[in-house]
């Protein structure tokens, strides 16, 4: 693994999401929808379905049905965890670094009203659980800014049963080389330390005991998730009477372009990986 400068802490992340949050919320999109899509081809534009396709791979390539107890580490403000319950009836909790996410998170949960769900403030590098506690692990584009990643394979591989199935998507660091460019739009933006390529991130997996059984590139999708992305904020900008809002929206969609362009340098991309926890763990 390689990091870029300078290296954040859990709660340089905390706080950039506490602070972020609520003008996410206002200027962009209310559901707090923050995963990357998963788009149909190259004409399709429409990022909530996308997000949506992105969530329902993750949980069919990691077979959670109505017995699953599920953890969904980085859980933001709920909603692939919400829809997963709703859709397969499973049970589990949500974790994640940001209370003011979480606070969303909880709200959102009493208005569905759905059962055997819950969301908790915590860290991924000490979850708050015993071992054995899940049967699936999940998680959408988050654990890339835990600064210590691999005791955060550690802990979710503790908290796994045996024979237990951790499934996520990921932001990839392909290369050791980031240039100024992609290190402000997109590293230091979110508070990024650094991160794994593809190979790295099943290899740091392995070492942690999982036994991965797959490793996907999805770096067309990201690249189609940011250009659908910045469209939208430009279009929205135009239609913005708010002078703050417009500027912050403009400033969003220039870095949709700057990230196409790191993804494009082969400074930025985007992963799944599902593995499983041994029957017989070490």
């Amino acid at each position: 693994m390689s990091t870029t400068s300078p290296t954040f802490t859990e709660r340089d992340v905390s706080e950039f999401f506490d602070e972020t949050t609520q003008t996410y919320l206002s200027f962009w999109d209310s559901e707090g929808v923050l995963h990357t899509g998963y788009f149909a081809d190259d004409a399709d534009t429409d990022y909530h379905a996308a997000a949506d396709r992105t969530s329902d791979l993750l949980a069919t390539e990691a077979g959670v049905d109505a017995g699953s107890t599920v953890l969904d580490v980085g859980c933001g403000c709920g909603n692939f965890l919400l829809r997963l319950a709703g859709q397969t009836g499973c049970r589990g909790e949500g974790l994640d670094l940001s209370i003011e996410r979480v606070r969303f998170a909880q709200a959102k949960r009493a208005e569905c009203g759905t059962p055997g769900i819950d969301f908790r403030h915590g860290s991924a590098t000490a979850l708050p659980y015993e071992p054995g506690s899940f049967s699936h692990v999940v998680s959408q584009d988050a654990l890339f800014l835990v600064p210590d990643k691999p005791r955060s394979h550690a802990e979710m591989h503790r908290v796994l049963a045996p024979g237990g199935i951790l499934a996520i998507t990921d932001f990839l660091q392909p290369t050791t080389e980031i240039g100024e460019a992609a290190r402000r739009h997109v590293y230091d933006r979110v508070r990024w330390s650094g991160g794994y390529s593809l190979d790295g991130y099943a290899g740091a997996l392995t070492d942690a005991g999982f036994e991965v059984l797959v490793a996907r590139n999805l770096d067309e999708h990201i690249r189609q998730t940011y250009r659908v992305l910045g469209e939208t904020a430009r279009e929205r900008a135009a239609n913005t009477d708010d002078p703050a809002a417009r500027e912050w929206i403009l400033g969003f969609a220039a870095s949709c372009k700057e990230i196409q362009a790191a993804i494009d340098r082969g400074e930025f991309g985007w992963g799944m990986f599902v593995a499983r926890k041994p029957a017989a763990a070490r």
